[in-house]
């Protein structure tokens, strides 16, 4: 119990609470009875199931009997599960992407450069080639971003006169990325942004490599596909790379969506290119460093196949849960 109010307060201190209104209001239809019973029942679900406040709105506990609403993952669920599967000591393997990058490098199939590296001066004159093709773009990160957050992208053009080095010190970049043209397909899907597939793997007990899911992210006028973003996700059949479901929003007062808001692509059965290779990949990256046992991996898929972007610890479970509608926590509680 102790613990459950230790999360309620973390809760409280991290809560959009202009969200949660918009939650509350939507879901109530501005009934104050109700609304006053969605608070107290949202409060008490953070004990019981041990779920975050927004949480309640985004499973749609509001609609759910007791029975429906224990088969959710929620933050406190997901927090303990992860600490478990992927202790802190080999977590800094996920955590920070430089040194991810190092330890998953014969999985990327484009250029990643830290501060340090561009300082050196065999990269420096391949950064001088780079920047003739005035029609590349680079990815700015910083190690430890998630969601999105701390991701700039830039043209040469842009960076025509630029030290690069001074540029990243002072904006706190520590790593820079060649831009990934994705796949011709995925393009005319959502060209804002790459679409990434987020798979998510667990090893079991014996060392088998096990999915428990895949997901198409799909962007929304946005340089970046998180969901957190305001972007849409979509189940993905395992064995057809087919998406198998409509695209989903976070914010569950929005529509699914058959077809793309902006390109007018058809969501539900769109066929993800390279599929086969993208799974090979996944488990390929899932083995590598099989200390960490439950990992959320970001592929992006190009013209000439697919390429790792990173890998979570703690990957979202809105994410996994919301594109298909249903709680998938007896799903994971098997590997603990």
């Amino acid at each position: 119990m102790l613990k459950r109010v230790i999360y309620l307060g973390y809760y409280l201190r991290k809560l959009d609470f202009k969200q949660y209104w918009k939650f509350l209001y939507y879901s109530s239809k501005r009934n104050p009875i109700l609304m006053l019973w969605y608070v107290f029942d949202s409060f008490l679900s953070v004990f019981i199931y041990n779920i975050s406040l927004l949480e309640y709105f985004q499973f749609g506990f509001n609609k759910l009997n007791h029975s429906a609403r224990l088969k959710w993952a929620g933050t406190g669920f997901m927090f303990e599960f992860q600490l478990l599967m992927n202790p802190k000591k080999s977590r800094v393997l996920l955590d920070d992407k430089r040194k991810f990058f190092v330890s998953y490098r014969p999985l990327f199939s484009h250029q990643v450069y830290s501060t340090e590296d561009i300082e050196v001066k065999e990269v420096m004159e391949t950064w001088q080639n780079d920047l003739e093709n005035l029609n590349k773009k680079f990815v700015f990160k910083q190690a430890d971003g998630k969601c999105g957050r701390g991701v700039t992208i830039l043209s040469a053009k842009e960076l025509k006169g630029v030290k690069i080095t001074e540029f990243m010190k002072r904006n706190k970049f520590d790593l820079l990325e060649e831009y990934i043209v994705q796949h011709e397909e995925l393009m005319k899907l959502s060209p804002s942004g790459v679409n990434t597939i987020r798979i998510f793997t667990q090893l079991d007990s014996v060392g088998k490599v096990c999915i428990l899911g895949c997901r198409l992210r799909i962007s929304v006028n946005s340089h970046v596909d998180n969901m957190a973003a305001g972007n849409l996700a979509a189940s993905v059949d395992e064995i057809s790379g087919i998406v198998n479901g409509f695209g989903y929003y976070s914010d569950t007062t929005k529509s699914p969506e058959v077809l793309h808001p902006v390109s007018n692509v058809k969501i539900l059965g769109f066929k993800i290119p390279f599929w086969d290779e993208t799974i090979e990949l996944v488990r390929r990256a899932a083995l590598l460093h099989p200390q960490n046992r439950s990992i959320g991996w970001d592929i992006a898929v190009t013209d000439i196949g697919p390429t790792l972007i990173e890998g979570n610890h703690d990957w979202c479970k809105l994410l996994w849960q919301l594109p298909v509608q249903k709680g998938l926590k007896n799903e994971i509680v098997r590997y603990v």
